[in-house]
């Protein structure tokens, strides 16, 4: 930084000392590129030092102090409907958008300003239960959508050769199945698996998002065989399936911006370059709040009691017999306390509980599942599910080990996802078409049904 830049900033710490609110006026105010800059620096600089009441205080004095003004927007509103022309719109555009939004782009013109900022909304973010932040986080989210997009990201696959800093930092962001130290890590890097991360040049080696591939003969529903350090390691020229059994969103800053589908289909299109010998395309993925869904009663979209009393109708004498209880979903649940000690009695009713989860049970209107909304919206088809397919502590615990495969077919994902995202209409094989209207049926309230004998479970 010049003598020039430095004696200014020295003479705004004199006259306010880090008064943030005079130093983000005075940087939108600033025309000269090398003094944005430096007082974006500065900026940066008396962020990092905050600590969390600070950090709120700064928030809301963005919210209230740099949001647009109601006048200039009226004004603009009226110029325009009288005469609409491009310059009038302009003017309107100009009048509506947040004085936040330039302060945010001239705040990431600053060294180490994008991984700043990506700070800042992770901050935000968990504040945002306890204070009205929405237009902050609304201004911070548009920008890094266009900041983010696929243009400016590198795919790179990520082997045992990769610096160990790199490897390190996979195995803190591993959230789907934890990585437990560096012989499990070398397995999951050997040559039947393969592992992509993008990449942004504002934030270096720090990876956004990492997807786990492995190379199977078959689609699996099963974790384990996955997961096993002691798997053999098969040849990759005699596989036929690659199954994405764990995808990883790095930074809490860039949540609700869309990276996953991206990641999916170039990696989908480097495999089959590189591996023609592969033909199905799967995943191996969790249900994570299947276990919450169905003991939220409360939910009018999810499963009430009646709902899983018509959906177990065809279970409840097992059940019942089983638990010593005269209400099926009482006993679901109690048999549902040690659900290993009752595997073979609860694997029918869970696979139909389950379908139900992945393809009625909504929340605020969308469906409870997260994954499933993402894999869908992505023009996947929901393949099998797979009824105690992960028996680790954190399978059982989050989805009594149920596990899903959604699988992507090239020929279909164009109309498979304008069906989910223009209708809500979930695509499933031909062998679930059966069960899948039974399910809707027996959604609706009022669909009467008589016990039958149950379905045997599926292999």
């Amino acid at each position: 930084m010049s003598g020039l830049f430095s004696n200014l900033l020295r003479a705004l710490r004199e006259r306010r000392g880090t008064d943030m609110h005079f130093l983000c006026r005075h940087l939108l105010s600033e025309r000269g590129e090398a003094s944005q800059t430096a007082l974006a620096q500065e900026i940066i600089s008396v962020y990092s030092g905050m600590n969390a009441p600070q950090r709120r205080a700064f928030f809301e004095m963005l919210c209230r102090d740099f949001s647009p003004e109601a006048a200039a927007i009226r004004r603009a509103a009226d110029t325009y409907e009288k005469s609409p022309t491009p310059e009038s719109l302009a003017e309107l555009f100009a009048a509506v958008e947040p004085p936040r939004q330039e302060l945010i782009r001239r705040i990431n013109t600053a060294p180490r300003g994008t991984e700043t900022l990506v700070t800042m909304r992770e901050h935000l973010l968990a504040l945002s239960p306890n204070g009205n932040f929405a237009a902050l986080d609304n201004d911070l989210r548009h920008l890094f959508k266009s900041w983010f997009n696929r243009g400016f990201l590198r795919m790179e696959r990520i082997s045992w050769k990769t610096s160990a800093l790199l490897l390190e930092k996979l195995i803190r962001y591993e959230s789907v199945h934890e990585i437990n130290g560096w012989p499990d890590l070398h397995r999951r890097l050997e040559a039947d698996r393969r592992c992509f991360a993008f990449f942004h040049p504002a934030l270096g080696e720090e990876p956004i998002i990492f997807v786990e591939v492995a190379l199977a003969s078959g689609i699996t529903g099963e974790s384990d065989p996955l997961l096993d350090i002691h798997a053999p390691v098969l040849s990759p020229d005699k596989a036929d399936t690659a199954i994405f059994y764990s995808i990883n969103n790095c930074l809490k800053g860039l949540r609700g911006v869309p990276f996953g589908s991206f990641l999916i289909k170039q990696v989908v299109a480097d495999l089959a370059a590189d591996l023609p010998n592969i033909k199905n395309y799967a995943t191996l993925s969790p249900l994570p709040r299947f276990s919450q869904a169905l003991r939220d009663a409360k939910n009018a979209e999810g499963f009430t009691h009646d709902r899983l009393a018509r959906l177990l109708a065809d279970f409840s004498r097992g059940l019942t017999a089983a638990a010593r209880r005269r209400d099926p979903v009482e006993s679901l649940f109690h048999l549902l306390e040690s659900p290993l000690q009752h595997r073979m009695l609860l694997t029918p009713p869970l696979a139909r509980l389950a379908f139900a989860y992945l393809v009625e049970a909504r929340q605020n209107g969308k469906l409870y599942d997260p994954v499933a909304t993402f894999h869908l919206s992505n023009g996947a088809r929901l393949e099998r599910i797979h009824p105690f397919g992960n028996l680790r502590p954190y399978g059982l615990d989050a989805s009594f080990g149920v596990t899903v495969n959604y699988r992507y077919l090239p020929d279909e994902l164009e109309e498979n996802h304008e069906r989910f995202i223009r209708k809500g209409q979930i695509r499933v094989p031909s062998d679930l078409f059966k069960e899948h209207k039974l399910i809707a049926a027996l959604w609706q309230p009022g669909t009467a049904r008589s016990p039958r004998p149950a379905p045997k479970p599926r292999a």
